[in-house]
């Protein structure tokens, strides 16, 4: 029986902890050891995995790890992906890849001189349903994709934040922080390159001063368009379009309204919020309990609909609905034993036997590309070509 990959983890906070009921459950991987500025969440981690933790991820890199899963902030990716390649270690870096394409570049340069393997994610593109209906499209059952239409209405500005995650210099705001998913939805089922964006971004909170909402229309190389629709001023919550059931598969109360905006109110000042933020991270309690505990449908990133010649395809949690010429179908899903299993499953296949990963670094440059397009048609008011890497 093949060992589990021992996995290094750089930043122990809420990404991880998202992350953290796939790495428990999953049998191919096995938390090796972590860094992380903070003492309480180092102790915490190693007594919970019985493996070392450091404030350094030069330290880490010289522990017994194979691979690490990048998840400190966006700023630090590339230097963090840098160090990893130095030592010979394979990265998985959270979304977005980087700041800059510059930034993706000597990530991607670094780990092919290394020979190493480099993924982006977690983001929506490795759910299940969407690659069922990726998988459909490509097929060419229902014809040809024609265009695709995505929208998201969440309460992601108000969620508790450090002060440079409303700078969108620093990669704050919903573009860099959400339109990654969108964008990579998108781009999988469309199955091929962006060419163009046209965009209109909003900052509608002087409190909150950076991007809190975009829309967007993306031409692709075979003639696809998509219009993307995303909101995080906590105000719709398009979870009603999918039955109650969450982003990351777990049923919601539709009667609860507004606890973001009414904690983020509770939190007096800048140094509050942050208290706040450090208080959903690993070593001070543990929000993603319940995502253990209960059957958990599979993850979603609002509305999509893949419109083809033939046939509407929806995915959702549950499978994917076909609204053909004649009839509506539905093709299920089992509910994910291990949630987001997809990731590891992807990792595991680079690192131990070489294959080439989807969400490879090229991927998550061109998913940048389109996010700074987007940015920059909001600002100037034109539509941006997408150069060909």
């Amino acid at each position: 029986m093949t060992s589990p990959l021992r996995l290094g983890i750089v930043g122990l906070g809420r990404a991880f902890m998202l992350m953290l009921p796939t790495f428990r459950k999953h049998p191919g991987i096995r938390l090796a050891g972590a860094a992380d500025p903070r003492p309480e969440a180092r102790d915490a981690f190693s007594g919970t995995f019985s493996a070392p933790a450091f404030d350094t991820v030069d330290a880490l890199c010289k522990a017994d790890v194979e691979a690490l899963y990048i998840a400190s902030p966006h700023q630090f990716h590339v230097d963090h992906t840098l160090t990893a390649c130095r030592y010979g270690k394979s990265v998985l870096v959270e979304k977005p890849m980087a700041l800059s394409i510059a930034e993706c570049d000597r990530m991607i340069d670094a780990a092919q001189g290394a020979g190493v393997a480099l993924l982006v994610g977690h983001s929506h593109s490795f759910d299940a349903p969407y690659l069922r209906t990726a998988g459909l499209v490509a097929s060419g059952r229902f014809g040809a994709l024609r265009m695709l239409t995505a929208l998201n209405f969440t309460d992601f500005l108000y969620r508790p934040r450090r002060p440079e995650e409303l700078q969108t210099s620093h990669g704050g705001g919903v573009v860099f922080g959400q339109a990654v998913h969108q964008i990579d939805v998108v781009r999988l089922i469309a199955g091929a390159d962006v060419t163009s964006v046209r965009a209109s971004t909003g900052q509608w909170d002087p409190a909150r001063p950076t991007e809190g909402a975009y829309q967007a229309f993306l031409t692709f190389s075979n003639g696809t368009s998509a219009a993307l629709t995303y909101s995080g001023y906590g105000h719709y919550d398009s979870d009603e379009m999918l039955g109650w059931t969450g982003e990351m598969g777990q049923p919601r109360d539709p009667v609860v309204y507004g606890t973001a905006r009414a904690a983020l109110a509770r939190a007096a000042g800048a140094a509050a919020e942050v208290s706040l933020k450090n208080s959903r991270t690993f070593g001070v309690s543990a929000p993603t309990a319940d995502l253990e505990r209960i059957r958990l449908k599979h993850n979603h990133f609002g509305l999509v609909i893949a419109s083809c010649e033939r046939a509407d395809l929806k995915p959702t949690p549950d499978g994917v609905t076909i609204y053909a010429d004649a009839e509506r179908m539905f093709e299920p899903l089992e509910p994910p034993a291990i949630p987001r299993r997809e990731v590891v499953d992807e990792l595991i296949a680079a690192v131990r036997d070489g294959h080439a990963p989807l969400h490879s670094g090229q991927w998550g440059r061109a998913t940048l590309a389109v996010c700074l397009a987007l940015l920059e048609s909001g600002r100037t008011g034109r539509e941006i070509a997408i150069e060909r890497s």
